[in-house]
């Protein structure tokens, strides 16, 4: 069985510190991609592979009893890619040929080219769905392994997350996790201003699942949800973690709604690492 990894207070701060940085350096020299997604959902993936709770191997990437992550918001590939590679899963250097002709860290995950990536995502609303197929599975095999899968809350306006949502409650997957990135954003405006999820938690509740809602940026509330969802029988849970979109980078904080799929600016970048202290 692989093991979690679990590192301690200080490390994880600063792992996620690198973590946004390689977010930036990465976009920011590719000209493209989604940096603000990317750096809303930093604390949860820390936390997954660091903090104690994922089980990997990334020197045996198919283990069939490791726990699996999905990111369903595809396009928050950037925060996926710097994540893994801080666990192990490929050199760090890589990150730099995000997006170029070749390169297998493409702008939207894809399993076949890149180890560690779970599933290929990108259209929105299928990861939830790709995650309760690996929930499934596990299960027949008898595997103890867990499914954690990461949507956003734009995307939550896709008919497919409730699909989903239905049958991970109607079948009682307790080794599937639902976290759902609440930044409050999606391409085009505030999510509240397109398509209003609430009330959230309610809507998840009555379809089955168990719901707890956290401040998405606080590595203390982070471990503390993914401990209760472990520990939770019988039911699929979700995780309603409250992020800010663009976290860390006061030029993407300042106007969330219009940096969607926009890098920082090359004139930009050495302020908002100097903002986001890495040491680095």
């Amino acid at each position: 069985m692989p093991q979690a990894r679990t590192e301690d207070r200080a490390t994880l701060e600063e792992l996620t510190r690198q973590i946004r940085h390689d977010i930036v350096t990465a976009t920011t020299k590719a000209g493209s991609g989604h940096p603000s997604t990317s750096l809303s959902m930093v604390e949860i993936i820390t936390t997954l592979y660091f903090g104690g709770v994922l089980r990997y191997d990334p020197a045996n990437p198919k283990d069939p009893d490791r726990d699996r992550f999905i990111l369903s918001k595809g396009h928050g590939a950037p925060g996926l890619y710097a994540v893994l590679a801080a666990a192990g899963y490929f050199p760090r250097a890589d990150l730099l040929t995000l997006r170029e002709l070749g390169s297998p860290l493409e702008g939207h995950p894809n399993m076949n080219r890149l180890p560690g990536v779970e599933a290929s995502t990108g259209s929105l609303g299928q990861g939830f769905s790709l995650a309760i197929g690996h929930a499934l599975g596990l299960r027949l095999d008898r595997k103890d392994a867990r499914v954690y899968v990461m949507v956003g809350d734009g995307e939550s306006e896709q008919g497919q997350v409730w699909e989903a949502a239905m049958y991970a409650g109607n079948h009682g997957l307790e080794n599937l996790t639902l976290i759902v990135d609440r930044n409050g954003y999606q391409q085009t405006a505030a999510v509240n201003e397109v398509q209003p999820l609430d009330p959230l938690e309610d809507k998840l509740a009555s379809f089955g699942l168990e719901v707890t809602t956290i401040d998405g940026h606080s590595l203390d509330e982070v471990a503390k949800a993914f401990d209760w969802a472990r520990g939770v029988k019988g039911k699929a849970q979700a995780i309603v973690a409250n992020t800010v979109k663009g976290k860390g980078v006061s030029l993407l904080e300042a106007n969330p709604g219009s940096w969607h799929g926009k890098p920082i600016p090359a004139d930009e970048e050495a302020k908002a690492l100097e903002e986001i202290g890495a040491s680095i």
